[in-house]
């Protein structure tokens, strides 16, 4: 599939000046802005329903005994998909967003994989509107979205802050800086091609304007955990400026993968991305051994206080005035 991004240009021989251009980008609200950011597949790559014994089973998936289906309520008020992919001696859980032109049924294989050589168990899940979630997708839908996946890790699994990883590919780096941002001992994050905002991938701005969505920029600020950052250093959607001012708002940096040649889909198939991750892997696993392993009761929920299929930008052009 073709992915491309267009910036809005500005008109030939006629400078702009950044109060213009502020407010002629004061018109785009974070509804306008979304749509360049979702593109759920269509018709979705599966369907969910039970089997004999009536548990939930992915339609159009290899069946997994160790794949667990749920249907969570969002405080959205979506019914959202989530998957459970168990590894038999894991110790950490990677959560895992995915990017904004996939669906769980695209994911399967990279999930398979990724369990197998990290050893790691995986729980990921469909945005709203997306694959057999329902509702809509929205930037305030993935933080609903997110929350209902922790709360379900925590209930469900007793999956503790320090051993879970929360993983975010390009615009699912959104879901999980506001997870990260908010929940003060995770054991660790990866930010996969992501962005820094989301009209930032749009407009070389410098600030942050209200009406910006994904604002990852202020919320890495925030983060109490390693951070791992991975970006292809030819990548056509997402510029590698975004990975690299990311990693350097890190608190916790960890020493990033820079892919020579990696564009913005492709960066699993170099092999110094799973042999990097699985040292993040190590080395946040070595830290969690070395904590005591306490479950965090009296914490309240988050709610109460193939796979490439990653970016998708609506291209745009500006109309040229006659």
């Amino acid at each position: 599939m073709y992915y491309a991004v267009s910036y809005l240009k500005r008109e030939k021989g006629k400078k702009k000046s950044w109060e213009f251009l502020g407010c002629e980008m004061g018109n785009v609200t974070s509804n306008v802005a979304a749509r360049f950011a979702f593109f759920p597949p269509d018709p979705p790559t599966y369907d969910v329903h039970k089997d004999e014994s009536g548990k939930l089973v992915l339609q159009g998936v290899t069946a997994d005994k160790n794949i667990d289906v749920h249907m969570l309520d969002t405080k959205g008020g979506n019914k959202i998909i989530a998957t459970f992919w168990r590894h038999p001696v894991a110790r950490l859980t990677l959560l895992y967003s995915h990017g904004n032109a996939a669906d769980l049924g695209q994911m399967h294989e990279l999930f398979n994989e990724l369990r197998a050589h990290l050893r790691v168990n995986i729980m990921s899940y469909d945005y709203s509107g997306y694959g057999a979630s329902t509702g809509k997708p929205t930037e305030f839908n993935t933080y609903y979205d997110i929350e209902a996946v922790y709360n379900c890790l925590k209930k469900e699994y007793g999956v503790k802050q320090e051993d879970l990883i929360v993983y975010g590919q390009s615009v699912g780096s959104g879901p999980t800086l506001h997870l990260a941002s908010r929940v003060k001992k995770l054991g660790g994050v990866v930010l996969h091609s992501a962005i820094l905002s989301g009209i930032r991938v749009l407009y070389p701005v410098k600030m942050t304007f209200w009406f910006d969505i994904f604002k990852n920029i202020d919320k890495i600020r925030r983060v109490q955990c390693p951070v791992l950052v991975i970006h292809g250093t030819d990548d056509e959607i997402v510029d590698w400026s975004h990975g690299k001012r990311l990693w350097e708002l890190s608190k916790e940096k960890y020493d990033p993968l820079w892919v020579k040649g990696g564009g913005h889909c492709n960066l699993e198939t170099f092999p110094e991305y799973i042999k990097h991750l699985r040292k993040f892997i190590s080395t946040i696993e070595k830290i969690s051994i070395s904590k005591p392993a306490k479950q965090l009761t009296s914490a309240p929920s988050i709610t109460e206080h193939k796979h490439c299929k990653c970016l998708r930008l609506k291209a745009k052009k500006e109309k040229e005035e006659s």
